[in-house]
C-alpha cells in the first residue's frame, strides 16, 4: 500500500484506517474483523460531494441546476469506478473467498465504494485539507477534459423532472436476495404513488439508477441509449 500512498502524496498516521477502507464485509466476516469499509464509504461520499460542490461554486459560473448535474456526473458510480481503476485500487481490495469466486475485486459497485472509503479514511486520518487536495488532484483533470464525461446520472435527471413538475419521488427496495457476497437488489421507483420504473443491481445504488433509467424511458423526457 506504500506505493499508493506515494502516488497520492500522503503520509498516513493511522494505516489501520486504510486497511479498513479496503476490507469488504465478506472479508471482515471471514476474518472476524470488527470493521469493514462501509462506514468510511458513507463519510467519503459526503466529503466528495462537498469538495466537488465547492470546486464548481468557486470555478464555474453556472446555475444551481447545472452545477448539480455536473457534480452528479463526476461522483456517480461509473465515475468512482474509473477513478478506482485508474489508481489501481483493485489490487488492495480484500474480499472473502465467496466474493472472490464471483469476481468481487472487479465488481463495479465494490470498486466504486472503495474510492469513497479511501477518501473517508484520508479525511479522518489527515483532515479535510488533505482529502480535498487528493480528491481535486484526481477528479479535476476529468472535469477539464471534455472527452472524460461519464454517462448520465439518471437519478439526478429524474429528480430534476420531479422538482420541475412538483411531484413526489420515492425509491422502494422490494427485494434483496442472494448470499452476502453476491446479492441482487430490486428497487421500484414511484412518482406520486404511481410505479414508473423497476431496476435490478448488485447494489441499492445501481438498482436505483436502473429504476430511474426505466422511469425516464417511460416518461420520454430524454433519449435513453
Amino acid at each position: 500500500m506504500q506505493e499508493l500512498f506515494k502516488k497520492l502524496k500522503i503520509k498516513p498516521k493511522n494505516e489501520v484506517l486504510y486497511e479498513n477502507a479496503f476490507s469488504h464485509s465478506s472479508y471482515a466476516n471471514e476474518h472476524k474483523k470488527k470493521k469493514d469499509y462501509e462506514r468510511l464509504e458513507f463519510l467519503g461520499d459526503a466529503v466528495l460531494d462537498l469538495v466537488i460542490a465547492d470546486y464548481l461554486f468557486q470555478n464555474e459560473n453556472e446555475t444551481e441546476g447545472e452545477m448539480t448535474k455536473v457534480r452528479s456526473s463526476y461522483v456517480c458510480e461509473n465515475a468512482l469506478y474509473e477513478y478506482s481503476t485508474d489508481l489501481g485500487l483493485n489490487a488492495y481490495i480484500k474480499v472473502g473467498h465467496g466474493e472472490e469466486k464471483y469476481g468481487g475485486k472487479y465488481k463495479k459497485a465494490i470498486v466504486a465504494d472503495i474510492f469513497e472509503a479511501l477518501v473517508g479514511a484520508i479525511y479522518i486520518d489527515l483532515g479535510y485539507a488533505t482529502a480535498r487536495r487528493v480528491v481535486l488532484s484526481i477528479i479535476v483533470p476529468y472535469i477539464k477534459d471534455p472527452t472524460k464525461m461519464f454517462f448520465m446520472d439518471y437519478k439526478s435527471a429524474i429528480q430534476e423532472y420531479v422538482q420541475t413538475e412538483q411531484k413526489f419521488l420515492s425509491y422502494n427496495l422490494i427485494k434483496e436476495e442472494g448470499p452476502a457476497h453476491n446479492k441482487e437488489f430490486t428497487v421500484e421507483l414511484e412518482i406520486d404513488g404511481i410505479k414508473l420504473g423497476t431496476g435490478l443491481g448488485g447494489s441499492k445504488k445501481e438498482a436505483e439508477q436502473e429504476a430511474a433509467k426505466s422511469a425516464l424511458s417511460k416518461l420520454a423526457k430524454i433519449p435513453i441509449e
